[in-house]
Formats: C-alpha cells, sequence, structure tokens
C-alpha cells in the first residue's frame, strides 16, 4: 500500500475539523510567532521539512514486516488521536486566550508531540531512514519554534504564562 494515504487522516484534522470546530483557531494555528536570529533559520528548516515528509511519503510503501507494521500502526494510530485531543483543545481556548484546557495541563505543545508521534509512526510503517532524518529535522526545528512561542506568549501574557510554563511541561 501506498504510504501517502498515511497524510489523510493529518490533512483532515489538522485543516478540516480545526476549520469545523473554529475558523478562528484555523488563523492562530497558521500563525508563528516573531523569530530572532537562529530561528528563523529553524523556521526554514521546519517548513522544508514538512514538504519533503509528505513529498517523500508519496514515493514509499508501508511495509509488510508484521513487527514493524503492528509498532507503527500503535505510534501512528497514537498520533492521530493525540492529533485529534490536542486540535480539538486548541481550538477552544482560555477567555484571555491562553489555551489551559485538556491536553494543554498536561503539555504546553501537545500539537507538536502529536505530530512527532504521528510521523514517527509513519517512519516506522515505511522503515524509511531518509523519513527518519526528516523527522529529527522536523522535531529540532520545531524546539526552536517552540522557544519563539514561549517568548511571545511571555510578552503577551505575561505572568498569567509565566505561572502556566512553571506548572505545565513543554513537551510531556
Amino acid at each position: 500500500m501506498n504510504a501517502i494515504l498515511l497524510v489523510i487522516p493529518f490533512i483532515l484534522i489538522r485543516f478540516v475539523l480545526l476549520s469545523i470546530l473554529d475558523k478562528k483557531a484555523m488563523k492562530r494555528a497558521a500563525l508563528f510567532a516573531p523569530l530572532i536570529r537562529k530561528e528563523k533559520t529553524a523556521y526554514w528548516f521546519y517548513e522544508i521539512s514538512n514538504i519533503l515528509f509528505f513529498i517523500y511519503l508519496c514515493f514509499l510503501k508501508i511495509t509488510g514486516d508484521p513487527y514493524w507494521l503492528y509498532a507503527g500502526l500503535m505510534i501512528y494510530g497514537l498520533g492521530i488521536l493525540l492529533c485529534i485531543v490536542s486540535v480539538s483543545n486548541f481550538a477552544k481556548p482560555a477567555e484571555n486566550g491562553i489555551n489551559l484546557n485538556g491536553i494543554y495541563l498536561v503539555s504546553r505543545n501537545p500539537m507538536y508531540v502529536a505530530y512527532f508521534i504521528y510521523f514517527l509512526g509513519c517512519v516506522l510503517l515505511t522503515q524509511s531512514f531518509i523519513l527518519l532524518a526528516i523527522l529529527l529535522v522536523f522535531q529540532i526545528s520545531a524546539h526552536w519554534i517552540i522557544l519563539s512561542e514561549e517568548r511571545w506568549c511571555v510578552k503577551k501574557f505575561g505572568e498569567e504564562y509565566i505561572n502556566y510554563m512553571n506548572k505545565v511541561r513543554r513537551y510531556i
């Protein structure tokens, strides 16, 4: 089976579900915090790795090896579930604009965590070292973007966001 089919749930969740839940959330999800120095480079690595990930999946097949298939399906499924939950929670921020509900009580960046787990499932299902390399570039660059988002949130929300940062981990 062609691995490009793995992209369908991601697109449906990230774009269709989020749009259905809240059109404003779609716009918020597309915004990036102001970037400085190395973060600008990280942003381009982030965008390029996203594009490469989806393009490269077009050329891959899902493995038939039962071990990799079952492990990949479990992680892929978990990634999809976390995407649904994090996108649903993202669409419903608190009145002050900070996402403090649901999975955001466990992770400040559950969508990034969900994307990583989802992409990791794709890597296992295809057994592709190139896809794994793209995932590592994606994750490292995403970390720099997250740092810029946190700096921006501290500036925008002040003490309230700092308190949130002290209570909730960056990832898991």
